[in-house]
């Protein structure tokens, strides 16, 4: 790979089908300016990442040195990389002679463009340290995890927050190698999204040691990903397996114990798994998404184990990642639906293949919902379309519209021909950025085929340009969820909550029924709701976070104590902001248990949830 980096940058930018290890294409069309980075990759780019870094505990910091390769114009004199208050010690070429360096002015969200006068070196080290407010590193004192016993440090790179901790170009269409050696307190286990080439680890310093790793295909940089606690590993099959607390490793692997058959079923629908290994990493409760599709290593939130495996649709999500998102990617964030909704709608074809098509059916279904909900309270029509503002469509439309998309392409053109042109859109575009105007026009070239007949009625353009919701989206509607429907208009109608059985409902049962529920309710309608069905001692953070945003609508005291016990114990944001979007709602009955609670949970939560809570309260 390395001698690769002497290849013109444009003819770089020409490549139809990268190889893996060579450096990826650079899209140079208008849609393909990232605004949420400072690089300029067509002058000069990072091609490959290696880490020499310490984790500090005690001061809360990554030190070390990061040693870029570069490749560059003949005429270019700089590179300009993200940096978010890291501090550099300084920048030298790989003989050790001392380049210039420049920080420019810092925006809050995007950080400031660190500039290096580079001359001929085409490799320079970084030598430096996060700031101890990152905002890419979660940092847990022990009483924050299961064990109560060992610090933990997780990263969540998605979607900029790796320049708090890596000075590298941090843009989704500037993909990168990279590889690492990671030095931590003797006690604990790191692990990255990346092959793990010491897995015992190897002696360092007295009290540390240390584990490397290497991905040698070229990722956008978000996913490179990293975590250090008491981990210990179970295999569920060949390549697959799940890393954990020990006191949590039986419940989360019987929990996800079909994540091997979840990877047999997507390689079957879309073509081969390229990642080597697909291990599961599930976090302590302040991860703050359902989880993460970093390469090998998927972070996975503890609410996904309810013990039912009416979760793991998350799992199959992240998995559905390893195609669209990591192997083809938004070239920028403003085409984030690239990633989300070709994943989505991936992951629901993953669910039908293990579980049937009710199933699929029940998960698409409540999709719909969460759609109908998102085009209503979207701010206004611009925060709707696929292709829009800098970090993607409004709520989780890119989610939502997006797979709606794909599935209506589906039905118009027939399962066959649709896998049959997904699987060759997966090869042509492998290890390559993408936007949606190249996908629109990959689809005119090697779907459609100057069909205007089909063009017609897909409407592409409306789908991915106009707001709203094109005339003909499909609904998939479930039977399971009539079901529950039938059980609603009982219950609204006055029918006694003990009338009704929920003793097998899955997760997203209870969910249709919660949010079915008026907005308005009685104390004594929510005492009996709450004394039946035991909502507010609910271990599953689904349910509970649905009910708490009921209860509090209705300024319901006696669920004041699980607001109290719920909003420290979870750290993922879509369980958690409802809770205290309702609180903030209800004014000055809501607010002083906000801000009482989250003076507790704030320590907890990720520093992308602090943010975000902070300034929601205030």
């Amino acid at each position: 790979m390395r001698n690769l980096l002497i290849v013109s940058l444009a003819a770089i930018a020409s490549v139809a089908h990268a190889a893996p290890d060579a450096p990826s294409p650079i899209l140079t069309t208008p849609e393909a300016k990232d605004v949420l980075s400072y690089a300029v990759p067509e002058v000069a780019r990072v091609t490959h990442v290696d880490l020499d870094l310490t984790a500090d505990f005690k001061a809360q910091i990554m030190r070390g040195k990061a040693t870029l390769d570069i490749l560059a114009k003949p005429d270019a004199h700089e590179i300009v990389l993200d940096d978010n208050k890291l501090v550099i010690a300084g920048i030298t070429d790989a003989a050790g002679k001392p380049l210039k360096w420049t920080v420019g002015a810092h925006d809050e969200y995007k950080g400031a463009p660190l500039t290096v006068e580079i001359g001929s070196a085409r490799r320079i080290v970084i030598t430096y340290q996060s700031d101890p407010g990152a905002s890419a590193l979660g940092w847990l004192s022990p009483g924050l995890t299961a064990g109560k016993v060992k610090p933990y440090l997780y990263s969540q790179g998605q979607s900029i927050n790796n320049r708090s901790w890596i000075p590298t170009q941090d843009s989704p269409g500037i993909r990168q190698s990279w590889s690492a050696r990671i030095t931590v307190p003797s006690d604990l286990v790191a692990v990255m999204s990346a092959e793990r080439l010491t897995p015992a680890g190897e002696p360092a310093a007295p009290g540390w040691h240390s584990y490397r790793f290497r991905m040698d295909r070229n990722v956008p940089p978000y996913l490179i990903a990293l975590a250090v606690g008491d981990l210990k590993f179970q295999p569920i099959d060949r390549r697959t397996g799940i890393y954990t607390e020990p006191a949590m490793l039986k419940r989360d692997a019987a929990e996800l114990s079909d994540t091997g058959k979840m990877v047999d079923a997507a390689e079957a629908l879309y073509g081969k798994y390229r990642w080597g290994r697909y291990d599961v990493l599930v976090l302590p409760p302040s991860f703050p998404f359902g989880g993460m599709e970093n390469p090998t290593l998927t972070f996975a939130t503890p609410t996904i184990i309810t013990g039912d495996k009416s979760n793991v649709d998350v799992i199959a999500h992240e998995l559905a990642h390893s195609w669209s998102g990591n192997l083809v990617t938004n070239a920028t964030w403003s085409d984030s639906w690239l990633n989300e909704g070709f994943t989505t709608y991936f992951e629901n074809r993953i669910d039908e293949a293990l579980y049937g098509k009710e199933r699929a059916a029940t998960l698409a279904d409540l999709l719909w919902d969460n759609l109908q909900r998102d085009l209503k309270a979207a701010p206004d029509a611009d925060a709707t379309r696929l292709h829009g503002k800098p970090e993607g469509t409004f709520g989780e439309l890119d989610y939502t519209k997006g797979s709606t998309f794909l599935r209506t392409i589906e039905y118009a053109v027939g399962r066959a021909r649709w896998d049959a042109y997904l699987t060759s859109y997966f090869d042509r575009h492998a290890f390559q950025p993408q936007t949606t105007a190249g996908f629109l026009a990959d689809l005119r070239a090697n779907l459609i085929k100057g069909d205007a007949a089909l063009e017609a009625k897909l409407q592409l353009d409306e789908w991915a340009y106009a707001p709203g919701l094109p005339a003909n989206a499909v609904h998939v509607r479930s039977a399971t969820l009539a079901k529950i429907d039938e059980t609603l208009k009982r219950v609204n109608a006055g029918a006694p909550i003990g009338s009704i059985d929920t003793a097998h409902w899955s997760t997203q049962e209870w969910l249709r029924f919660l949010n079915g529920l008026p907005r308005e309710q009685s104390a004594a309608r929510l005492g009996e709701l709450d004394r039946t069905l035991g909502l507010s001692a609910s271990p599953n953070a689904y349910i509970r976070s649905a009910w708490l945003v009921l209860a509090i609508a209705n300024r319901y005291d006696p669920a004041i104590p699980s607001i109290a016990q719920f909003l420290p114990s979870v750290g993922r944001g879509l369980l958690i902001f409802p809770v205290y979007r309702a609180l903030k709602a209800q004014g000055d009955w809501g607010m002083p248990i906000a801000r009482r609670d989250y003076a507790i949970a704030r320590k907890g939560y990720h520093p992308t949830v602090v943010a975000t809570l902070d300034r929601l309260l205030g």
